[in-house]
């Protein structure tokens, strides 16, 4: 299920995009849809990582949803060099719709330092996120 065809679809406050897909904005998380048969890598995401910044700012916590609602391709490698590209992500989920994106999921999910982001379920994977971008929103107040 898309998020423009979900539930919380009427609480988007923002969405941007690109050729690599679209970015649904909320309060402490963004939705990412990205297109079918895209290519990410550290190259390819610079438009989306200036919408996060640009939506977020450098030091406010938030989260990340990424709706594999298409397949796509992800270079595992630079899982690194993303989290040092965007260092307020404090929380991350994959939503697979079928047992290939599942498996895609499952495999990211060994190369993230969170553990469990891979969900079946858009609204469950949304709540996790929510969850911990909260946890680190008390933190960071007291």
């Amino acid at each position: 299920m898309r998020i423009t065809e979900s539930n919380v679809a009427k609480h988007i406050l923002k969405s941007v995009t690109n050729e690599l897909g679209s970015i649904y904005f909320f309060n402490h998380i963004a939705v990412i849809e990205f297109n079918e048969g895209t290519h990410i890598d550290i190259d390819t995401s610079q438009d989306f990582f200036q919408s996060l910044e640009s939506y977020f700012g450098k030091s406010r916590p938030f989260g990340v949803v990424t709706n594999r609602v298409h397949s796509y391709s992800v270079k595992l490698l630079d899982i690194d060099l993303f989290r040092q590209k965007s260092r307020n992500i404090c929380a991350y989920a994959v939503v697979g719709h079928d047992p290939a994106s599942l498996m895609n999921a499952e495999i990211e999910n060994n190369f993230c330092h969170s553990s469990n982001i891979n969900f079946d379920n858009l609204y469950e994977a949304m709540n996790s996120v929510y969850s911990r971008v909260k946890g680190k929103l008390l933190k960071t107040l007291n």
